[in-house]
C-alpha cells in the first residue's frame, strides 16, 4: 500500500505541474474590458484542477446535431441523407453517444442454432424521450424489461441512418442482447439515393458500407437492419448482393458478433414486392448476409415452403409479426401468441415488430400490467437466456422512477427517465405450485419503493398450510464460479408478515462440483444450496460492506453470504419464502427485493483506479429566469465535464457538486462540510451540466462551484471519496 500511495502522490505532483496556469492570477482577474476571458486551469493543490471564468452571457453555440437546441442537453441523433452518412467522421461531441461496451456474455450465444427472438422497436417516429442521453424528467415513459426473452433489439425509424440511442444500447448490452440500427430508403427519394450508391461501380457501395461499419464500431452497437423499400434499377439491384456481402464481411471483422439483416421488400428483379417468405425471388439477399426479416402477411403454407429454402439456416429466418395486427396477419396484439405458435412449430426465429403497442394504444396508467400480460402470453414460445459472467449485481432499477434513492437514502423527488440506468431484470411472471395450485408467487416491477435507483422488485405470494416454503427463480445463470463467492441480498417485507426470506442457488454437476461452507436443502435436491447468512462480512470484505444482517433505513434488511466452491457452475438464483416456526395456516406475503450481488470475493481486494484529469469546458452562463425562483438566485451555469478513467472497471459515474465562495472547498470545510448535491449519472467519461443554479459572485470575491465524479465499480460498492475525481471553478463578474 505504501508503494501505491507513493505512486499516487507522484502522479498528483505531475498533474499539478501540468496544471500550471499560463497567466498570473492578477492577469486573469483583470481582463480587458468587453473581452471574454479564456477559460484557464490554475494549480491550487495536488488533488483537483481549478478553473477560472469571468461570467459572460455571450456563449459559443453548440452543434445542434449533438445538443438539444433549447436546453443544451446532449442527445442521440440520426443521419437524414447519403451526404450526411458519407461526411460523418467521429469527433469529440460524438463521445456522449458511445455505449459502455459490447454485449455481456450470455448463454446460449447468438451463434447457436436455437431459434431466436428479435424485437423491432418502432414508436411514433423514434427519438422521443429516449434521445436524451443523460435522461429526462419524462412522466410515464415507455420501458422495456423482458430482456431475458430477447436475442436482438432493432431500433427502427424512418430516417435514412437510424443510430440507436445509447440508452437502449447500454440497457440491451447489460442483458447480453445484440443491438442493430436501421438503414432505410423509401419512396422516390429512396430510389434516387439507391441509384447514387448502388448503380455505379463498387467504390460507391463500399464507401457506404465502410461508413456503416465505422458508425457501429464507434458507437459500440452491433450491426444493421437493411431496409430498401423502393424499386431499384437493374444496375442497382445487381449490386445489392455485393453491397450486403461487403458490409457483412467488414462488420464481422470490426464488430465482434456483428449482424447484418435484410428486410423482405425488394426482389431480385428490382421490383418492390413483399414476399412474406424466403423464396427464389429474395434468396440472393439472404445468402449475402446474416439473415432475412420477412414481411408480416404470411400463412402457415409460407412457413412450410420456407423449410426447404432455409435448409440448415432456419434460425436465420426471422418471421415478421406486426403486433399492431395491420394487414392480413395470423395474430397480433394480445393474440400474438397465435403467430408465435406456428413460427416455433416450424423452427424459425421470430421478429416482433412494434411490441410498444401496449404503450401506444392502451391506457398509460395500466402499462405495466398490460406489458406483463403481453409477454406472459408469449412466454412458452420464448426460451430464456442465462447470464454467464461475474460480477452479477442488480438493484432491479428500470431506469426510471418517481424519485431517486441511493442505498436507502432519498436523494431527489420527481419523475426521471434514464435508459442507461436500467439494471439487469429478472424472469418476470407468475409461478404456481404443482398439485392443487393453491401456492403461488408473482413478480412485478415496483416504482413505489427502491433501495438504489428508482424501483425495486415486488414479490407477492401464498404459502398453503401443507407446504413449508415456496421458491421462485429470479435469474438463469451459466457462470463458472471462482473458489470463493460473496453474495448479498437486500430485501424488505411489507406488513406484519413474519415469513423467512433466504437466497438460494443451484450449482452444476454434483459429481465434479465441490461445495463447502453451506448446507444443502435436502438430500433429494443436492444441486440446490441454501447458504448460511453471515452476521458480519469476512474481515477482508469488511471495508466494503458494513450492513450485513442489520436493519437498514426504510425497513430494508441486508443478508450477506460467503460460499466456498471448487469446479462448480452456478446455474440459477432463487429466493425462498418459508412459513414462520409454529405456523399452520396459509401465509400471504409481500416482499420487495432491493439488490442482489454475486461477486468474486478476490476481486473486492483489487484496488480501484482513481478518477483523474477532470476538466471543465463549453461553459455557458445565463441570468436566472426571475427573482422569485426557488434555490440560489442569480445565475445558471451550463458546462461539460471530462475525466480519465478505465471503462472496464466501472458500472457508471455519479456526478455531484458543492457551491460556495472564495478559495475554500465547501465539500471539505473543516467544521461542517457541505453534503454534495447529486446532479445525475454518466455512463461515459463526460457529463453535460445544464442550468445549475449558482449564486452571483460578490464584488471583489470569487464565486466557487466544485464538481465531483464518483465512480461506481461493477461490484456495486461505494467508493471512498478520496478516489473521486474533482474540479473546481472560480468565477467572477467582469469589471466595469
Amino acid at each position: 500500500m505504501e508503494a501505491a500511495d507513493a505512486r499516487a502522490r507522484a502522479a498528483a505532483r505531475r498533474r499539478g505541474r501540468r496544471l500550471r496556469a499560463p497567466a498570473t492570477l492578477k492577469e486573469q482577474r483583470d481582463p480587458q474590458p468587453g473581452r471574454r476571458l479564456p477559460q484557464r486551469r490554475i494549480e491550487e493543490d495536488q488533488e483537483e484542477a481549478v478553473f477560472r471564468e469571468v461570467v459572460s452571457f455571450t456563449p459559443d453555440p453548440l452543434p445542434v446535431r449533438y445538443y438539444d437546441k433549447d436546453t443544451t442537453k446532449p442527445i442521440s441523433f440520426y443521419l437524414s441523407s447519403l451526404e450526411e452518412l458519407l461526411a460523418w467522421t467521429p469527433n469529440v461531441e460524438d463521445g456522449f453517444n458511445v455505449a459502455l461496451g459490447p454485449p455481456e456474455c450470455r448463454q446460449p450465444p447468438l451463434s447457436s442454432r436455437r431459434p431466436r427472438t428479435l424485437m423491432c422497436h418502432d414508436m411514433m417516429g423514434g427519438y422521443l424521450d429516449d434521445k436524451f442521453i443523460q435522461g429526462s424528467a419524462a412522466q410515464n415513459p415507455y420501458s422495456f424489461y423482458h430482456w431475458q426473452y430477447i436475442d436482438i433489439f432493432v431500433y427502427f425509424s424512418h430516417h435514412t441512418v437510424t443510430i440507436p440511442p445509447v440508452g437502449w444500447t447500454n440497457a440491451a448490452h447489460r442483458h447480453g442482447v445484440c443491438v442493430l440500427g436501421t438503414f432505410i430508403t423509401e419512396w422516390k427519394e429512396g430510389e434516387r439515393l439507391c441509384e447514387a450508391f448502388l448503380a455505379g461501380d463498387e467504390r460507391s457501395y463500399q464507401a457506404v458500407a465502410r461508413q456503416l461499419v465505422l458508425i457501429a464500431q464507434f458507437f459500440r452497437f452491433d450491426g444493421w437492419l437493411i431496409n430498401i423499400e423502393n424499386s431499384l434499377s437493374l444496375a442497382a439491384v445487381g449490386n445489392v448482393p455485393h453491397f450486403l456481402r461487403y458490409l457483412t464481411t467488414q462488420l464481422h471483422q470490426q464488430v465482434p458478433r456483428g449482424l447484418v439483416l435484410w428486410y423482405d421488400s425488394v426482389v431480385s428483379s428490382g421490383q418492390l414486392t413483399w414476399q412474406d417468405e424466403l423464396n427464389e425471388h429474395n434468396r440472393v439477399f439472404f445468402d449475402s448476409c446474416d439473415g432475412l426479416f420477412t414481411n408480416y402477411n404470411w400463412r402457415e403454407e409460407h412457413l412450410e415452403r420456407m423449410l426447404g429454402q432455409a435448409g440448415e439456416r432456419l434460425a436465420d429466418v426471422y418471421v415478421g409479426v406486426d403486433v399492431f395486427a395491420r394487414g392480413n396477419v395470423v395474430g397480433g396484439r394480445f393474440h400474438t401468441d397465435k403467430s408465435l405458435e406456428l413460427i416455433r412449430k416450424h423452427g424459425f426465429s421470430v421478429a416482433l415488430f412494434a411490441p410498444g403497442w401496449v404503450y401506444e394504444c392502451l391506457e398509460k396508467g395500466d402499462f405495466f400490467q398490460n406489458q406483463d400480460k403481453f409477454w406472459s402470453l408469449l412466454e412458452r414460445y420464448l426460451p430464456t437466456h442465462s447470464i454467464c459472467s461475474l460480477p452479477f449485481v442488480t438493484s432491479f432499477c428500470l431506469g426510471m422512477g418517481t424519485r431517486r434513492v441511493c442505498y436507502g437514502q432519498e436523494e431527489a423527488v420527481g419523475p426521471w427517465y434514464h435508459l442507461s440506468a436500467q439494471e439487469i431484470q429478472p424472469l418476470f411472471g407468475e409461478h404456481r405450485l404443482e398439485g392443487n395450485g393453491r401456492g403461488w408467487v408473482q413478480m412485478h416491477c415496483c416504482l413505489e419503493d427502491a433501495w438504489n435507483g428508482g424501483s425495486s422488485l415486488l414479490i407477492r405470494g401464498l404459502i398453503p398450510p401443507e407446504v413449508g416454503n415456496v421458491s421462485v427463480r429470479l435469474f438463469s445463470l451459466q457462470v463458472p464460479v471462482p473458489p470463493k463467492v460473496f453474495l448479498s441480498m437486500v430485501y424488505k417485507l411489507e406488513g406484519p408478515s413474519a415469513v423467512g426470506v433466504a437466497l438460494e442457488l443451484t450449482t452444476g454437476d454434483a459429481g465434479s462440483c465441490h461445495v463447502g461452507g453451506i448446507s444443502a436443502l435436502s438430500a433429494e435436491t443436492s444441486s440446490r444450496r441454501s447458504p448460511r447468512p453471515l452476521r458480519v462480512p469476512p474481515t477482508k470484505l469488511a471495508k466494503w460492506v458494513g450492513r450485513c444482517g442489520q436493519q437498514l433505513s426504510g425497513g430494508w434488511v441486508q443478508r450477506c453470504y460467503e460460499v466456498n466452491l471448487r469446479g462448480c457452475l452456478l446455474q440459477a438464483l432463487f429466493v425462498n419464502f418459508s412459513r414462520p416456526p409454529g405456523s399452520q395456516e396459509e401465509e400471504n406475503f409481500a416482499c420487495r427485493l432491493g439488490e442482489i450481488q454475486v461477486v468474486d470475493a478476490s476481486s473486492l481486494l483489487t484496488p480501484l483506479p482513481q478518477v483523474q484529469a477532470v476538466t471543465v469546458s463549453q461553459v455557458r452562463w445565463q441570468p436566472a429566469a426571475s427573482e422569485g425562483e426557488s434555490g440560489p438566485a442569480g445565475l445558471r451555469l451550463s458546462c461539460t465535464l471530462h475525466w480519465a478513467y478505465l471503462p472496464p472497471h466501472v458500472r457508471c459515474f455519479r456526478i455531484h457538486c458543492c457551491r460556495g465562495s472564495g478559495g475554500d472547498s465547501p465539500c471539505r470545510a473543516p467544521s461542517e462540510p457541505e453534503r454534495p448535491t447529486l446532479l445525475g449519472l454518466a455512463f461515459v467519461n463526460r457529463y453535460r451540466i445544464v442550468d445549475l443554479a449558482v449564486a452571483p459572485a460578490e464584488p471583489g470575491r470569487d464565486g466557487r462551484v466544485e464538481f465531483l465524479v464518483e465512480p461506481i465499480p461493477k461490484e456495486g460498492f461505494l467508493v471512498p471519496r478520496a478516489e473521486w475525481g474533482r474540479a473546481a471553478m472560480l468565477y467572477s463578474t467582469p469589471r466595469t
